[in-house]
């Protein structure tokens, strides 16, 4: 069933990714699902690491978890038990750098360094608000669109003005940018700047590998092609170029889970977002 006014292949795009984070936003799953980074873990094994949880907490926890197909549940023996991530699950686990790295450059600074798990946990938050990956997909397509425009886009069975508290949102949580009350809305950096993790996301959900992620059609980058060259029967050949040194490039930092338990850094990036946005 269509949830939006748009093409059923967008459609059903942003009907998995909202499904994708409705699997993974619920506090504490992000959490378990590192603490099973590694080898598969007992029951008690795991509750250990995620001591923070009460009793009674981790075990629909971990069964919506594997509901969703991200942990499996393997039965040894009777008394021999443990959990451990299924091949989805492993593929998705580097989308959580991404998110770090779009919440250093653009969540508003917080008071305190704040641990990478926190960053993801914030910015997850902002992406589960209702019709917010619709919203953001729409802008992105059109780049400038009315509130009225977007209704009828987003919601179309709905009141018209039912797209505004959505809006208001998003602009209070810096995704979404206007000039004002009966003006068009469009993404800001920071809403832009969710390219890398929603196209992830897409693709994840599409069972394509991650690296496909920069042909999304709306959140990709695809490589431009170069311009065709005009035919030339006499065209001459040109002097040889100096070969230029090679470059070094600056090694990628490894991202190791640990990492998102504790933050490294002294100082945050100037926030992109203003005071009272989307910080919990």
């Amino acid at each position: 069933m269509a949830i939006t006014a748009l093409p059923p292949d967008t459609d059903a795009d942003i009907a998995r990714v909202t499904e994708v984070l409705a699997m993974i936003t619920p506090r504490w799953n992000v959490r378990i699902l590192l603490a099973l980074s590694g080898p598969p873990l007992r029951y008690s094994e795991l509750a250990a690491k995620v001591s923070w949880l009460q009793n009674g907490q981790l075990h629909p926890k971990l069964k919506s978890l594997c509901d969703a197909g991200l942990v499996e549940r393997t039965e040894h023996t009777a008394r021999h038990v443990t959990y451990g991530h299924t091949e989805r699950g492993v593929a998705l686990l580097p989308v959580l750098p991404m998110v770090v790295t779009w919440a250093e450059e653009h969540l508003e600074k917080a008071d305190r360094p704040l641990p990478a798990i926190e960053q993801i946990e914030d910015s997850l938050t902002l992406l589960t608000r209702r019709h917010a990956a619709a919203i953001l997909w729409v802008l992105k397509s059109r780049e400038e669109v009315s509130g009225r425009a977007l209704a009828r886009i987003v919601m179309p069975s709905s009141d018209g003005t039912n797209v505004y508290p959505p809006l208001r949102q998003l602009v209070a949580d810096g995704l979404v940018d206007t000039d004002g009350i009966g003006m068009p809305y469009r993404l800001s950096a920071a809403g832009d700047g969710l390219g890398p993790v929603l196209g992830a996301l897409s693709t994840w959900s599409a069972g394509q590998p991650l690296s496909q992620a920069a042909q999304h059609p709306v959140w990709g980058h695809p490589q431009a092609k170069p311009a065709p060259r005009p035919w030339v029967s006499t065209q001459s050949r040109p002097a040889p170029a100096a070969i230029p040194s090679a470059r070094t490039m600056a090694a990628s930092p490894a991202w190791h889970n640990r990492d998102l338990f504790s933050h490294a850094t002294t100082a945050r990036p100037k926030a992109a977002i203003q005071a009272g946005g989307p910080r919990r």
